[in-house]
Formats: structure tokens, sequence, C-alpha cells
């Protein structure tokens, strides 16, 4: 059944290219996009004005996610809130500032607090999370990772005018400082401080810039 769907929309896309052009085929890519921007906004807790939202492929706790004005998130994206996990109860919530952008593919897990303030870039595939299944505790290692308790280290902070590179890590308990950039690939598990560049897994700062200026 599905190999039939395939074959029927290549034949209309075949059939399209003979009667519309590159142009109206952009227009109605872009309608499509505004069209479910203003559809999903509603379902999250506050979404600021002129903000363009991507396709998510999964959409969880939207009611504690905060969202400024302009922000830009891409498409393929997953964020997950968890208020409840077998038993457990947390009160989870992501903030957005405004001016930022999350680019295609990232994925955001939280059950206590992620905060991203304005002007914040984030690249492609990042992943941010502040929790772990279990707490690396001996104990927990017979159990399967999907059945232990999630563990939060403590909330993530990521300032303003931070720039972060294509498939990044920001794991549990890790504050980035105001305006730095964190290249890509790069794991931060420690601290991050303002205005200066950190890279690596673990990531780790290799210049710092004047923050006299």
């Amino acid at each position: 059944m599905k190999k039939l769907i395939r074959m029927i929309i290549s034949a209309i896309a075949v059939l399209s290219r003979l009667v519309f052009s590159r142009k109206v085929v952009d227009l109605i890519h872009v309608i499509q996009k505004e069209f479910y921007s203003a559809w999903v906004k509603h379902d999250f807790k506050v979404c600021g004005k002129n903000c363009f939202l991507g396709h998510f492929n999964q959409l969880k706790g939207a009611k504690y996610i905060v969202l400024g004005s302009n922000l830009y998130v891409g498409k393929d994206v997953t964020w997950e809130l968890y208020d409840e996990y077998l038993g457990q109860q947390f009160s989870p919530l992501l903030s957005f500032g405004n001016g930022s952008s999350f680019g295609d593919g990232g994925h955001i897990t939280c059950v206590n607090r992620v905060a991203i303030g304005n002007g914040v870039r984030i690249g492609r595939k990042v992943f941010i999370t502040d929790n772990s299944h279990g707490a690396s505790e001996r104990s927990q290692l017979d159990i399967p990772p999907n059945k232990r308790p999630l563990y939060s280290k403590g909330p993530v902070t990521i300032e303003d005018n931070v720039w972060i590179g294509e498939m990044a890590c920001i794991m549990p308990g890790v504050t980035i400082g105001r305006g730095a950039i964190i290249g890509a690939n790069a794991v931060v598990t420690e601290d991050i401080p303002a205005y200066c560049v950190a890279v690596g897994s673990p990531a780790r700062v290799i210049r710092q810039l004047d923050v006299s200026k």
C-alpha cells in the first residue's frame, strides 16, 4: 500500500512540473509552513509573536513550554517534557527568549528546567537534556535503562547570544555563559564561562575573549 501511495505521489509530482513553475511550488511550501506554525502555536503555554515553527517529529508536554517572539524552529524536531514517568512526578519548564533559533533535527528532553535566552542560535541535530535514566549508581545498573527512575543533576541554562554548533550535546546541570560559542559535536558536561569558545568531548575552553568589551 505504501509503495502504491509513493508511486501515485511521484506521478503527481512529475505532472505538476509540467503545469507549475518552481516559484509556485515554493510558494505552496511556504504557505504550508505558515499554516503549520499558526496551527501548532496554540499548543504552547505561551507563544510570542512572529514565531516560525517547523514540523515536530514529537511534541510532548507543550503546555510546559514558553516561547518568546521572533523564534525560528526547524523541521524534524523533538521536544519532550515529562510531568510523570513510571510514577515519578515532575514540574518541567522549557523556555526560549526572543529572536532565538533551533535547528533541524534537534532534540530537547526536560523534567526540570531548560532555559534558553535571547538571540541564541542552535545548530542542526543538537541534543539538550536536563535528565538521565538513572543516576549512574551500581544499584541501578541491573535495571533496564528505560525502567530506571529519571534523574536530573540540575537545570540547563543557555544565556543570551550563545551560538551552539551542529550535533553538540548539552548535558544536565550546565550553564553556558552569555556570548559563548560551542563547537560542532562538542559534549558540554560542565559550565562554560561567558564570552569564550569551547570545543571537544568533553567540551573545554580553548579561547577566552575579552569580557570587558
